[in-house]
């Protein structure tokens, strides 16, 4: 029944995607240009691109940005729209250099049918900021600003776009339901400090699909309150991995459920499939979870649930409260940079419970046979295990 609900769920986005994007080029086109825009790469357009924005805002129509180099300061493209609004880039839209004291460079917030595509790129001029600070290990930072920020975007798509080396996070999600994006590229070096590729948090149905994805980050975080997310044939490096979390840090955090990651390809990555929570007293959820048919070249951490995450900080202390449960990985494949291809750190306050291992074939990329390490978890085996099982598993519940 729910995966049902989810298939039709996808099929009615599809359906209301085609409709929006035939309704909003129906009720005209603003080209930035008209508004004054101009693609030179020096002259600031944020006045040009927000003049745009109403007109199409107001009338359901499409701003359109071609030819030339946009230079545009932080904006934040505001709803609700009398209808769908079609945000067509076939251009490069590039950030100022240096750092922003803003935490976004564009936003989109408050729009219903929001379609973001084109074969243009948003050139974030990331290099020119990472000097500056980074809230990799800092105790408490601002971070640098994210390139693409959606919140309260609902029934929405983005497509065909490629984020080049953002200042902070290439794209989150906040607050948002039903909102497909596919066929994007994400770029940025294997050193840039958190770039993560994609944020989702707080949302409902999602899906990631036939997407190319290299960061210094993870590429993509699933954050606290996603649900029913689907992430389906990315590949995915440099980078740290797909994640889910971290989880536990903060008090409103909200239950993770529904994740599906399905034949992704992970390579030359600090971590594979990773979920990490912090060791907190906050008592939330993670569970619903399949991993299927990834394939893994040069990884790190090819599986690894870490239930001691602190953000990269020294000397972890008290235990996590969050309950990760029913967690699978299906075919799981390919090769292991580290000894311990299978880790599964979980927490002993809230011991992971239905996980499960099925067809499992990590080996090391050097050569040699890989390791399992298992704490505090309830494991089934199912199929090929190699690396061999754990010996030190909990009973079945």
């Amino acid at each position: 029944m729910a995966s049902g609900l989810i298939c039709f769920k996808v099929l009615m986005l599809v359906v209301f995607v085609v409709a929006c994007i035939n309704q909003v080029c129906s009720q005209g086109t603003f080209d930035v240009k008209v508004f004054g825009a101009v693609g030179d790469g020096k002259t600031e357009n944020t006045k040009a691109f927000r003049n745009a924005w109403k007109k199409a805002c107001r009338s359901g129509g499409t701003v359109s940005i071609v030819d030339g180099t946009y230079l545009v300061d932080t904006i934040q493209f505001s709803g609700p729209c009398k209808g769908g609004v079609n945000f067509m880039v076939n251009a490069v839209v590039q950030a100022p250099p240096g750092k922003s004291d803003a935490t976004y460079w564009i936003s989109f917030r408050d729009v219903n049918g929001l379609i973001i595509q084109g074969n243009g790129t948003f050139d974030g001029q990331g290099p020119s900021a990472w000097p500056f600070k980074s809230c990799h290990k800092a105790a408490s930072c601002t971070p640098l600003a994210t390139t693409l920020v959606l919140t309260n975007v609902n029934q929405s798509l983005v497509k065909d776009i490629t984020l080049l080396n953002s200042k902070g996070f290439q794209m989150k999600i906040e607050e948002s339901e039903n909102i497909t994006i596919s066929n994007i590229t994400i770029t940025a070096p294997a050193d840039s400090p958190n770039t993560d590729g994609i944020h989702t948090g707080n949302i409902n149905y999602v899906n990631i699909l036939d997407s190319n994805i290299g960061t210094g980050d993870d590429c993509i975080s699933i954050g606290a309150g996603t649900t029913n997310i689907n992430i389906t044939r990315v590949n995915c490096g440099p980078g740290h991995g797909i994640s889910i979390g971290s989880i536990g840090k903060s008090p409103s955090d909200q239950n993770v459920k529904g994740v599906k990651v399905l034949s992704c390809n992970i390579s030359s990555t600090q971590n594979g499939v990773r979920i990490k929570t912090w060791p907190s007293p906050f008592r939330v959820s993670i569970s619903d979870v399949t991993f299927q048919d990834i394939l893994m070249n040069n990884t790190r951490n090819p599986i690894i649930i870490d239930q001691q995450y602190c953000g990269g900080s020294e000397g972890c202390r008290g235990s996590s409260h969050v309950q990760v449960k029913d967690v699978k990985f299906i075919r799981v494949r390919g090769t292991s940079s580290s000894k311990i291809a299978v880790n599964l750190d979980c927490s002993r306050s809230k011991p992971c419970e239905g996980i499960e291992l099925d067809d499992i074939n990590l080996r090391l990329y050097s050569g040699g046979k890989a390791k399992s390490f298992c704490s505090n978890a309830h494991v089934s085996y199912t199929g090929t295990q190699n690396p061999p099982p754990c010996r030190n598993i909990l009973p079945l519940m």
